[in-house]
């Protein structure tokens, strides 16, 4: 079977079913594991190289309300390549190629290949998607083995000592302007032990009042940027601590203010949502529980320099 992955969750997926030898093509953001490297990207963006995160928001806000697509499929690539299948997604327009232009190349296709659509937006929906993918490729075997240790290793998260009284943690994965965090991670910070203060279960994140911090008073922040490594998060830090009240914030106060690189943790709708898990319970239990070497740690951000 010849596969083109058009997202990076797709990507990571298949390859944790251990189909990367028959992959053939990927996206232009997919950059997990090491071996999908060697691979074409099918995909290209049109969104200005360089530009701040306030000038993406616009640009993102400016393609959408014009119904105008924010990446482009490499046709005669896709042709070249002949896949048997397209792994796609509809669930964000931000995050990848619109399902209705995969759809729409499917046809064009001399391969004819079939076309699969993940939409998860809870991290039950992640396991469905794995079951899904392993469905369709004959893997039925390995979704269910991975299954198997994931719910293992959320099994050790939730058995953890409960924290009384239970904190209140705010996410983000943006900055200018702010949003929240929604679909899954609520759901994983209530598993890791904490209460979401700006969450939106099962729905998608939103753009966040420049005061909704401070009406939060969480006692934990996360921080982990769509899209950013920990390097380009902490250029956006002095942005976030202009919002009226940053001083007076319980997490600002007590040094608790985390940086976790949001282009390999949280916002992937795959198998490293299991990673992202452990790191929100290496942040609120850190005593008790500690991360695999594998993964990277959140990184305390210096709040006494902002104080």
């Amino acid at each position: 079977m010849r596969i083109v992955s058009l997202l990076p969750s797709a990507t990571e997926i298949l390859c944790a079913l251990g189909l990367d030898a028959q992959l053939v093509g990927i996206s232009h953001e997919c950059d997990y594991p090491d071996q999908i490297a060697r691979l074409p990207a099918v995909t290209r963006s049109r969104m200005t190289k360089g530009a701040s995160s306030a000038q993406i928001d616009a640009e993102v806000r400016d393609h959408l309300s014009q119904a105008d697509a924010l990446y482009e499929l490499d046709l005669p690539l896709l042709a070249q390549l002949k896949p048997d299948l397209l792994v796609t997604q509809a669930l964000c327009d931000v995050c990848a190629v619109s399902a209705d232009e995969v759809n729409d190349a499917a046809q064009t296709l001399l391969s004819c290949p079939e076309v699969i659509n993940l939409e998860p937006m809870s991290l039950a929906d992640v396991f469905d998607t794995m079951a899904q993918v392993g469905q369709v490729t004959g893997r039925q075997a390995e979704a269910a083995a991975w299954a198997a240790q994931a719910r293992a290793r959320i099994e050790r998260v939730l058995q953890l000592p409960a924290l009384n009284p239970r904190p209140r943690l705010a996410f983000l994965e943006w900055i200018d302007p702010p949003f929240n965090a929604g679909h899954w991670t609520p759901e994983l910070i209530e598993m890791a032990g904490a209460t979401d203060c700006l969450g939106n279960l099962h729905q998608p994140s939103r753009t966040l009042a420049p005061d909704a911090l401070q009406a939060a008073e969480p006692d934990y922040l996360v921080i982990a940027l769509c899209g950013f490594d920990l390097q380009r998060t902490a250029q956006d830090m002095p942005l976030l601590q202009r919002l009226p009240g940053w001083r007076e914030l319980p997490c600002v106060q007590n040094g608790q203010v985390y940086l976790v690189d949001g282009n390999w943790y949280f916002n992937r709708p795959g198998p490293r949502l299991i990673d992202s898990l452990e790191i929100l319970a290496s942040i609120l239990h850190p005593k008790q529980f500690a991360l695999a070497d594998a993964i990277r740690p959140a990184q305390r951000w210096n709040t006494e320099a902002s104080l």
